[in-house]
């Protein structure tokens, strides 16, 4: 497996324990003693990314909320995705997942006020590739107030394994920001 990070800042070593539920509880902790909430934008990870933070007790006083755009259009009818990006380069690409971190923070408002923290997953679980670009490549995307960050990722594996690797690389990447 190969990783390539890009960021207008620098990256932190990951923290991971390996551990997802570990990790998660970790993460949102962090994001708890900063006063800080959490959207999470999904579309390769289907909903496997919030249920592993769903599934810390407590995790109702930091997550916000989640949304899986799966298909193409809801990345921008939902999450505010740019359509000339979507219909240039389609789903799977670096600003994609940046603009749905983004965008989630501010689909789960509450009183105009947007999450602190945005976590988005796109990418090619396989078998095959719509598009032509490689099986496993993932890209994580992050947006704080601050920064945004996207982590470009060249996974191996089948279907599964590319989908649970993707959440615990989403996971390492969130406690790198928090």
């Amino acid at each position: 497996m190969t990783e390539e990070a890009r960021s207008a800042g620098e990256w932190r070593p990951y923290a991971s324990t390996g551990d997802a539920a570990q990790d998660a509880a970790v993460a949102l902790e962090r994001l708890r003693a900063r006063g800080w909430t959490l959207g999470i934008a999904e579309s390769l990870t289907g909903g496997m990314l919030a249920a592993a933070l769903i599934s810390v007790p407590g995790a109702s006083a930091t997550v916000r909320g989640a949304i899986v755009a799966y298909a193409t259009p809801l990345k921008h009818s939902l999450l505010g995705v740019d359509a000339a990006l979507l219909a240039e380069h389609g789903a799977v690409h670096p600003e994609v997942a940046r603009q749905m971190a983004d965008g989630v923070r501010r689909a789960v408002a509450i009183d105009g006020r947007p999450a602190e923290v945005g976590i988005a997953t796109t990418g090619i679980a396989g078998p095959d590739s719509p598009d032509g670009q490689p099986v496993g490549t993932v890209h994580i995307g992050m947006s704080t107030p601050d920064d945004s960050r996207v982590l470009t990722l060249q996974l191996n594996g089948d279907r599964a394994t590319i989908r649970s690797e993707s959440v615990g690389f989403a996971l390492g990447a969130l406690l790198s920001i928090v």
